[in-house]
């Protein structure tokens, strides 16, 4: 997960509609299932849908009240406390 990509996307859902990133989400989990891509392209689209659903839990915070910059340092914080372990 990169975190630029996170607050970029949180704020297209802040201009936009989070339902821009949920319904990409959808499109990109179908073509995972394409039996012809190769490891390094499934590495990318899960890359890209890992960044996406962190979008949405940032956002989710967001709602929930927390400041849009403690929010995302937050989340980054738990993804890394989560791979150290």
């Amino acid at each position: 997960m990169k975190l630029p990509i996170i607050r970029h996307l949180t704020q297209f859902i802040e201009d936009n509609d989070q339902d821009y990133l949920v319904e990409t989400i959808e499109v990109l989990e179908s073509l995972t299932e394409v039996p012809s891509l190769s490891d390094e392209e499934l590495d990318v689209l899960g890359e890209l849908i890992s960044n996406l659903y962190g979008a949405l839990e940032v956002h989710k915070m967001i709602r929930q009240g927390t400041d849009k910059k403690e929010a995302l340092n937050s989340f980054m914080k738990r993804v890394l406390g989560s791979i150290d372990k």
